[in-house]
């Protein structure tokens, strides 16, 4: 049996999408961009919703629309994708980074008031994993300073705080639609708001800072999305439920059977809903073996593994902070993600707990 690590949902609604919106003629942005706009802001909860051409993208859009540049710092989590932080930097201002919770692998808000400085502009919170962060918390904190919060959602699409889905929940969401995230279109993004104000310069700031047509008020960016991507998106869209429960289905299954004395399955804050876009376990020194011997083992079986991430933000050579954030590093140093997607089945995820426990008999 082989079982990927990751394996894009694509059927043949995706294929007759795209093969319409060829047929059209119109295969840059166009209706079908707008109308996935539309009906992924209505998903979120969200007023309104910008398309870009992909994840990071839509973080530096967002962070330019939030007024963010040089002279400002943004606090991020150290331990997270690089985009969150170079996103950052891409606008000239310096992230700074913030430790993590152990049981959510999310940002830490009792780290954050510490951070802030005369310079703060913006806090990201990303949804870790799929994972839902502390965002009412964390938008509080931003309110009470005058900051601006800002919804890494790019591995959480329909995932939940306290009744809420993120998206909707910061002054800006951001979103990725890579192939291998819970929603795919090969490449793609989202920036999902409540303010007109932000709608507005998310328009100007993707479209090469165009106010009207050939009219530029300040100096944008070409991140439009395709409607291409967007016919994808739609499709993929009205199949998210699915792919959601399947993957909560797999994450319970995993829960509920893995049991490797030394290997610690994720935890799930109170009153969230994750969405499991990794599923990352913990290999610590009493396991049986460790984390490099555990993915040679899993390898050997059939089963893909991946480190999601093994160096933290703050230890990147482009940044190396000179500080020390221990959650963020005891986690990089023991996370290891196992297969969690729709096309793991019973059968497939039967196989990788029963080849995970036989490590211990």
């Amino acid at each position: 049996m082989q079982i990927p690590i990751a394996r894009p949902s694509i059927g043949q609604e995706e294929q007759a999408a795209v093969a319409s919106v060829l047929a059209s003629g119109i295969i840059a942005e166009g209706p079908v961009t707008k109308t996935f706009e539309n009906e992924f802001a209505k998903y979120c909860g969200a007023a309104y919703a910008v398309a870009v051409n992909n994840g990071t993208a839509a973080l530096h859009a967002a962070l330019l629309a939030a007024g963010v540049g040089p002279g400002d710092e943004v606090i991020v989590p150290a331990f997270t994708f690089f985009a969150t932080a170079s996103s950052v930097s891409m606008t000239g201002a310096k992230p700074v980074f913030a430790d993590v919770l152990q049981n959510t692998c999310c940002i830490d808000p009792a780290s954050v008031p510490e951070l802030i400085t005369p310079a703060t502009k913006a806090v990201i919170g990303v949804h870790l994993y799929g994972q839902p962060c502390d965002a009412f918390v964390l938008r509080e904190i931003c309110s009470d300073q005058g900051l601006v919060f800002i919804e890494d959602a790019a591995q959480a699409h329909g995932a939940m705080i306290n009744g809420a889905k993120v998206g909707s929940i910061g002054d800006l969401a951001c979103f990725s639609f890579y192939a291998t995230k819970n929603l795919a279109t090969g490449e793609g993004g989202m920036v999902t708001t409540g303010s007109v104000a932000f709608h507005d310069r998310l328009r100007r700031i993707i479209n090469h800072g165009q106010s009207e047509k050939y009219i530029h008020t300040e100096i944008g960016y070409n991140y439009r999305m395709t409607d291409i991507a967007a016919a994808i998106g739609r499709v993929q869209l009205s199949k998210l439920d699915g792919f959601i429960q399947a993957r909560q289905e797999n994450a319970a299954y995993f829960n509920e059977h893995i049991r490797v004395p030394g290997v610690l399955t994720p935890g799930i804050a109170p009153g969230c809903t994750p969405v499991w876009h990794q599923y990352a376990i913990r290999v610590t020194d009493d396991a049986p073996l460790s984390r490099e011997a555990l993915m040679a083992y899993l390898k050997e079986k059939g089963i893909g593994s991946a480190i999601h991430y093994p160096v933290p933000l703050h230890r990147q050579p482009v940044y190396e902070a000179g500080i020390t954030l221990p959650v963020a590093e005891e986690l990089a140093a023991s996370v290891l993600s196992l297969p969690v997607h729709p096309a793991v089945g019973e059968a497939e995820r039967k196989y990788i707990v029963d080849c995970l426990n036989e490590v211990v008999s």
